[in-house]
């Protein structure tokens, strides 16, 4: 990992864990902790009331992200759902309380103070189908094949090594699987110096990718069934968008070897 990227991995780190202090600490007011964004475009204004009173305060408070990721991946009971950075856990409580008991929600950070909050705000809200891991999206610490939705808000265009990003996704989802994510994405036509005119890369959008990259990017880890739809915006030429993309199953892996194998010339055996 270059110097560069290590330090940008820290400034990120620093930013994170500086606002989970501050929701700990010092983000209270005599009803409860402050929330760390308050706009349209960014933080907890962007999840329904309901879904905010159904949790603890702090959790809410945290909220940094730019959508709702929980109201758009299609949760149902049962599911296995990886939400990467996770944050002071809004998303994993929600998707916590969409996937049931006989579900599983998992939360993944690398900032030790997001950890201890979410861990605070699990006991708070009683969650028990609940795990939060420590570690990077560019390598996560579960098996392949185990996950059978990613979700994640605002997180992926803070990576620095977003093909690692794409490519764990997809090994760790189930055949199957499916992402249904909120992030920040660029237009087209935006240079990468255009997009960090915008902001810095701790505030989300000089690391954003295009349409066009995030959709080769996807395609190239394996997913199909892209489709990217932008919500907002967030900045001139930036928006936030929702994400969604499926990781073929079996069967259709299967059927793709078999096509490939009858197209192929046979030889003198076969």
């Amino acid at each position: 990992m270059s110097d560069h990227t290590t330090d940008l991995r820290e400034t990120v780190r620093e930013r994170y864990a500086a606002a989970a202090v501050q929701v700990t600490e010092g983000g209270t007011a005599c009803c409860g902790p402050q929330p760390l964004e308050v706009d349209d475009t960014f933080g907890s204004t962007l999840y329904a009331a309901d879904e905010r009173d159904a949790l603890p305060a702090e959790a809410v408070a945290a909220s940094l992200g730019c959508g709702n990721p929980t109201a758009v991946a299609d949760l149902h009971e049962g599911d296995r759902v990886l939400d990467l950075g996770s944050g002071g856990g809004i998303d994993v409580l929600l998707s916590a309380r969409r996937v049931g008991p006989t579900g599983k929600a998992y939360g993944l950070d690398m900032t030790e103070e997001m950890l201890a909050l979410a861990l605070a705000n699990q006991r708070k809200a009683g969650a028990t189908n609940v795990e939060f891991l420590k570690g990077t999206i560019e390598a996560i610490p579960l098996p392949a094949n185990t996950i059978d939705v990613v979700i994640s808000n605002c997180v992926i265009n803070l990576s620095t090594d977003k093909p690692a990003v794409f490519a764990e996704m997809f090994r760790v989802l189930a055949p199957g699987g499916r992402i249904g994510i909120s992030d920040v994405v660029a237009d087209d036509q935006l240079s990468h110096d255009q997009r960090a005119e915008r902001g810095d890369y701790v505030g989300c959008i000089a690391g954003a990718l295009s349409f066009t990259e995030y959709r080769e990017g996807l395609a190239a880890a394996g997913f199909t069934d892209i489709d990217l739809t932008p919500t907002h915006a967030v900045a001139d030429g930036m928006h936030s968008a929702i994400v969604r993309a499926t990781k073929p199953s079996a069967a259709a892996g299967l059927e793709v070897q078999t096509a490939a194998s009858a197209a192929a010339p046979s030889s003198c055996c076969g």
